[in-house]
């Protein structure tokens, strides 16, 4: 019986390993051990609720005010043990994150193989995202088998050299989410709030982007609603207090944009869903939104995820008031451009991702 360890600490991670998590499972050729690090830990959390999964091992090494390095160490401190107790054939990490980084580096001193789940995104910018550019490039020098959820993807290893036999194309395990979560006959109050209105979502976080670059994201926005009398925006706010003192600083005294408590999995793909268009500075909300139809403007000057882009189904629109601004007031402007971003085809999937990836790690398709 082959040995796999599947190792994931934050909410994004969660989301998109769970569901491989609910397949590995049901093949009886693998044993399949669950170690989260709780680098999140209440939104980790809710997403294993709602997945239902029991981890076999919990770091929970989250602390007040944590840095990358704390969370580097203490994984480091960790990890090496649970290996030598478990002896995976092969750990299974995820994306970009500092967890999956550190993960990966000790079983590469180990000797242990990696599978690496959403293998080959590139931005080739150190500083955007931060820390995440850095993290995805070190975690697929060390891996030994590659899941790139895109052609794209595949095509970044190839160029960078990555065995070409080690390289699956699975699609994306978070198209696979989507299909458990969104249902058509969810409620929520601040839906309610929202109704006989057109909603903006809006996501906005990245370190990167603390500071005067949030001021113009956020000014962008309050400058649509205070133009258009139809817009609400609901603000499911990071539990970053820098993010939420700009945040407050900024909103205040508008009372068409409702800042909330971040969302756990269920109602944020719900509210998506029922939204009429995102603005985001996150990732995988990139993948996400296209699935339901919906426009994604990305405050970013680079992305990971440029088959968005070239689908047409996100558009990358910086960090600038004066360039973030036009953009949505176009999208709630011109009827036309609307229409091509909510009906162009997402690139990132038919929501077999996890069959995929469990067919290749139990033999079926050869390694």
């Amino acid at each position: 019986m082959k040995n796999i360890l599947i190792v994931f600490g934050t909410r994004p991670e969660a989301i998109k390993m769970c569901p491989l998590v609910k397949e590995l499972k049901k093949d009886k050729s693998i044993q399949t051990v669950v170690c989260v690090t709780g680098q999140h830990r209440e939104m980790l959390d809710q997403v294993l609720h709602i997945f239902h999964i029991e981890p076999d091992y919990d770091m929970n090494i989250m602390i007040q005010n944590q840095t990358l390095s704390n969370i580097t160490m203490r994984i480091f401190e960790n990890i090496q043990k649970i290996i030598e107790e478990e002896k995976p054939d092969i750990v299974l990490v995820h994306g970009d994150t500092t967890t999956a980084f550190a993960v990966s580096l000790v079983c590469f001193y180990a000797g242990i193989r990696v599978g690496h789940v959403e293998a080959g995104l590139r931005t080739y910018n150190l500083a955007s995202p931060y820390p995440e550019e850095f993290n995805r490039q070190v975690i697929d020098l060390v891996s030994d088998i590659y899941f790139a959820p895109t052609e794209h993807a595949r095509e970044n290893l190839v160029k960078e050299g990555k065995p070409t036999e080690r390289i699956y194309v699975t699609g994306n395990t978070v198209i696979d989410a989507l299909k458990t979560t969104v249902r058509s006959d969810y409620e929520n109050e601040h839906l309610k709030w929202a109704q006989d209105s057109r909603l903006i979502l809006l996501t906005a976080h990245r370190r990167e982007n603390l500071g005067d670059l949030m001021r113009n994201m956020f000014g962008a926005l309050k400058r649509v609603v205070q133009e258009f009398p139809d817009i609400k925006v609901i603000y499911p706010v990071h539990k970053n207090p820098l993010v939420r003192e700009i945040a407050d600083e900024v909103f205040a005294g508008t009372d068409r944009i409702k800042m909330i408590e971040p969302l756990n999995m269920v109602d944020f793909h719900n509210f998506m869903a029922r939204s009429y268009l995102v603005l985001t500075d996150s990732g995988g909300i990139q993948e996400e939104a296209p699935s339901l139809g919906k426009p994604v403007l990305v405050m970013r000057n680079t992305t990971e995820r440029p088959e968005g882009i070239e689908a047409g189904t996100i558009k990358l629109v910086g960090t600038q008031e004066d360039r973030i601004y036009p953009e949505i007031k176009k999208l709630l402007s011109d009827e036309k451009v609307y229409e091509e971003m909510s009906r162009a085809v997402n690139p990132y999937g038919d929501g077999k991702a996890s069959e995929r990836i469990v067919r290749i790690l139990s033999g079926k398709e050869k390694i």
